[in-house]
């Protein structure tokens, strides 16, 4: 009987998800990641934060662990809708018919008692931290997960033209992208979020994927110029595959880590842009909320003592860009083929 004497060689992601695995500090946060990707899931559904709008407690009440005083009862008193109209005025023609549609509110929508204290308190509407921060989140990281996508789509497609035929079509790329570069990073998103002057989920996506593939064109454009002198391209080559086939079936297979890699580091950089976009007033519209919105809401309320909402918001983006930055550089040395 034939005995294989090669075993077969694991290929380069079989290796990189051994090294991740002995990695404690990668794989804790993977399991981050992987929650708050879950909670992106359920909110986008309508399972978890989808009565996030809803006024469950007084304005400002706060956090249960701070406990709720006698202003905020009284507060709560107060803000209770009633039954009966003040007396019916004299002068006023329409003050029987007024006190009328409030008997009439009052029996189809009953008061409801709003709560003083919330696990993390609530904002100046009333609404549930914790369920505005879940919900902000969904907005937040589905910007930065799609601009990253969009952004090492064309840095990987402007990478590859250009490194794979060099030339004038290398020189034109180049052109462009010393453009691009030559202008601070803050300032060109700034530029086009004036021109586009939409705002919207979709405007803040193509603002951050049109201002942020830089990075992964010259990465992709330097792995396509040192593969494409490589003996299994020329040999493509040889029997007769075009430029497109050997550019992205031959080539790109064999760099896809670096753009994997490129795409984790700029989920955390365009979380934080969207942040400072919704800060500034170039980020979600009206309606819709994001950590940035919540953090705009929050500077007002810090005037005035209320800190929780900053809290929260704060601390989710602080975890999140924290396990995503642990995780890629994790994966950036799972994925180097130097390391043995």
């Amino acid at each position: 009987m034939t005995t294989d004497l090669h075993m077969h060689s694991p290929g380069l992601w079989t290796l990189a998800w051994r090294r991740l695995r002995a990695d404690r500090i990668a794989m804790a946060a993977l399991a981050v990641v992987g929650a708050f990707l879950l909670l992106v899931l359920l909110s986008s559904t309508g399972l978890v934060a989808s009565d996030w709008e809803d006024e469950v407690a007084v304005n400002y009440a706060p956090p249960s662990f701070v406990g709720a005083d006698a202003t905020a009862r009284a507060l709560a008193q107060a803000q209770l809708p009633r039954a009966t109209g003040p007396a019916p005025n004299a002068f006023d023609p329409l003050a029987d018919e007024l006190a009328e549609l409030r008997a009439q509110v009052a029996q189809t929508h009953p008061p409801v008692e709003k709560r003083t204290t919330l696990p993390f308190g609530a904002d100046k509407w009333g609404h549930d931290i914790v369920k505005k921060t879940i919900k902000g989140g969904e907005t937040s990281i589905v910007v930065g997960l799609v601009a990253a996508l969009l952004a090492v789509a064309l840095g990987t497609l402007f990478g590859a033209v250009s490194g794979f035929y060099g030339g004038w079509v290398d020189d034109l790329f180049n052109w462009f992208y010393s453009i691009f570069t030559a202008i601070p990073a803050i300032l060109m998103i700034l530029t086009v979020a004036a021109v586009l002057q939409q705002k919207g989920v979709t405007t803040i996506v193509l603002i951050l994927g049109l201002t942020g593939w830089t990075g992964p064109y010259r990465l992709m454009r330097a792995e396509y110029i040192k593969h494409g002198a490589r003996e299994y391209v020329m040999a493509a080559n040889a029997i007769g595959a075009s430029s497109w086939q050997r550019m992205f079936g031959h080539i790109l297979p064999n760099v896809s880590h670096v753009a994997l890699v490129q795409m984790s580091i700029l989920v955390v950089g365009f979380i934080k842009a969207e942040v400072i976009l919704s800060f500034l007033g170039f980020g979600v519209p009206v309606g819709t909320v994001s950590w940035g919105s919540m953090l705009n809401e929050a500077q007002n309320e810090l005037i005035l003592g209320k800190w929780w909402q900053l809290a929260a918001a704060a601390s989710a983006m602080a975890l999140l860009v924290t396990s995503f930055s642990l995780f890629a550089d994790a994966l950036r040395d799972a994925l180097d083929p130097k390391i043995k």
